[in-house]
């Protein structure tokens, strides 16, 4: 690993952009998703994921300058159209509009098909979070994961976002929001990247080897495509519910209409759910439950007396504050291939 310096990352990621043709604009804001999320420690949807980004603009499916499009409305609700548009910006767009709707009328869902991967799903969820609101997104993907029972992937690993805002401390600092971001495999497939790279262990059973022995080794579970989904039947049923939401919801494609190629997962179906409490309670009342519930957690006895227990999204902010200060750690063959896509 190298440290880079934030500026740095970012002016690369748009670099790349600009040279496969994103306008300026766009550019900025994509290399900023991507820079963000690697700023957070969240490489295997950051760095890591973007030379297949730029892979999906060349095979066109990722078409860098459209623009998602409205189709349908209803109240609180909305139908859009990705266009196959950078999903990163697809979904905050969509995430904009759910906060307009959600300020409107109290809640806003938006409901997109034909987009792409958003990268870190927790980025939608921050943004959420950032303008008060509470959010629940999630995003069907192609077959990846096996249903249970099932020796072959037929349902999607489809990343889950639940986002809480919390106040900003008194002192300058970012708000410490509660944002959980979890897919529906034990580990998803840029985590156990990570570890076969790395030739590590997982720390617990993340799924099945191309023989069906569950295992540890990270690069067997990528090799057999048979991650374990969390909770077993349960992960596995909340996959299955997900998709059927996102697709029917947007009228789009489901997991089982999506090619299994990777390098053009694209036409995916993702839904932006925001929910305004203001005009259901005053925000000293809300931040008092939160404060409670999360003094509680942190209280509770250690497993580990060396590990904290955290709530979801706690260590980003850590690592944030360290990595803008002392630079960002990344794969050091990785950052060689991002700066050559930068030339």
């Amino acid at each position: 690993m190298v440290r880079v310096p934030y500026t740095e990352l970012l002016a690369a990621f748009q670099r790349a952009l600009l040279l496969n043709g994103m306008a300026p604009d766009r550019a900025l804001h994509c290399a900023t998703i991507f820079a963000e999320t690697t700023r957070d420690g969240i490489t295997s949807h950051g760095i890591n994921r973007f030379p297949r980004f730029i892979q999906g603009i060349h095979n066109g499916s990722v078409q860098p300058n459209a623009e998602p499009t409205c189709t349908a409305a209803f109240g609180s609700i909305e139908r859009w159209n990705g266009n196959l548009g950078p999903g990163p910006l697809n979904a905050h767009a969509c995430t904009v509009r759910a906060i307009q709707l959600a300020r409107q009328h109290g809640i806003g869902c938006v409901a997109l098909r034909n987009t792409n991967h958003w990268m870190r799903g927790g980025s939608y969820g921050w943004q959420a979070a950032d303008a008060n609101m509470f959010a629940l997104c999630w995003t069907n993907t192609l077959p990846n994961l096996p249903a249970w029972g099932a020796s072959a992937p037929v349902v999607g690993n489809n990343p889950l976002v639940i986002a809480i805002p919390r106040p900003a401390p008194a002192t300058a600092g970012p708000a410490p929001h509660v944002v959980l971001d979890m897919a529906m495999s034990q580990f998803s497939y840029g985590a156990l990247s990570n570890y076969a790279k790395r030739g590590e262990p997982l720390p617990l059973d993340g799924g099945f080897d191309k023989d069906g022995n569950i295992t540890r080794d990270a690069a067997a579970i990528y090799e057999s495509m048979r991650p374990l989904a969390i909770g077993y039947w349960k992960g596995s049923g909340l996959s299955l519910v997900l998709d059927m939401l996102a697709a029917m919801l947007s009228g789009g494609r489901a997991t089982h209409e999506m090619p299994n190629d990777i390098a053009r997962e694209s036409n995916i179906s993702q839904v932006f759910l925001v929910i305004d409490p203001t005009n259901l309670a005053p925000a000293a009342e809300l931040n008092q439950i939160a404060d409670a519930i999360l003094d509680d957690l942190h209280q509770a006895p250690r497993a580990d007396p060396a590990k904290a227990i955290r709530y979801p999204g706690e260590q980003a902010l850590t690592l944030r504050e360290e990595n803008l200060r002392m630079g960002v750690p990344v794969d050091e063959d990785m950052w060689k291939e991002v700066t050559a896509l930068a030339k």
